[in-house]
């Protein structure tokens, strides 16, 4: 497991930037590999997203990044799976409305173990943080045609009004670009989560340099 980070302040920066993975927007680099890329890069912290892969051929796949992210010191999540989590030794899971509710997680997780939770709106945000979650993902905050199920892009007022509700980071995500992501930040945003951005680009080193220093132009406390 990497190093945890608990204070809110640390935390928000570990997650200026996660990297979600995809195989298919990876392709025909493999997933590992453009992770790598990434945290080569900088990037603080990977997210695991596969809604295909059987759990005991994810496992493998979590083990290896998580120990890329260790020897990184990068911030390694799993997506909606507690128990794959747990078993492949994450820093966290990230849960979504129709995952394993927060505070259910938070008893059987370890401590230190950092739990995040979707919500595009505050009373959803709030909840969240009150059963017990670290930091809240919120979106989509753009279009985005990765993620099926998004719904209508809630837009960077909104997320505004999330970060400002509660008071831990918050991560957008949902159709965030190197380009738009000045946006993100001035609304208010610790980080950025993104999947097509790094796993679909050429070169997913420079697109990591590019949120990077989009975040940096807004330092967190």
């Amino acid at each position: 497991m990497s190093i945890q980070v608990q204070e809110p302040y640390g935390l928000a920066r570990r997650l200026r930037l996660i990297a979600i993975t995809d195989s298919g927007l990876a392709a025909p680099r493999r997933v590992v590999d453009v992770v790598e890329a990434a945290l080569r890069a900088g990037a603080p912290a990977v997210q695991l997203r596969d809604k295909v892969l059987p759990p005991r051929d994810l496992l493998p796949l979590a083990r290896r990044l998580c120990a890329l992210t260790g020897a990184a010191g990068a911030l390694f999540f799993v997506n909606d799976r507690l128990d794959l989590a747990l078993a492949a030794g994450a820093d966290g899971v990230h849960l979504g409305p129709d995952d394993l509710p927060v505070a259910a997680a938070r008893r059987i997780a370890p401590p230190g173990f950092l739990i995040g939770h979707s919500a595009d709106d505050p009373d959803a945000a709030r909840a969240a943080v009150a059963a017990g979650a670290d930091y809240i993902g919120s979106g989509a905050v753009f279009p985005t045609s990765t993620k099926a199920d998004a719904g209508a892009a809630i837009g960077v007022r909104r997320l505004g009004e999330v970060a400002r509700c509660v008071d831990v980071p918050v991560v957008a995500i949902g159709g965030v670009t190197v380009r738009n992501a000045p946006r993100v930040f001035a609304a208010g945003a610790a980080g950025c989560a993104v999947v097509s951005a790094v796993m679909g680009a050429p070169d997913p080193g420079r697109a990591v340099r590019g949120f990077l220093r989009a975040g940096a132009a807004r330092p967190t406390p």
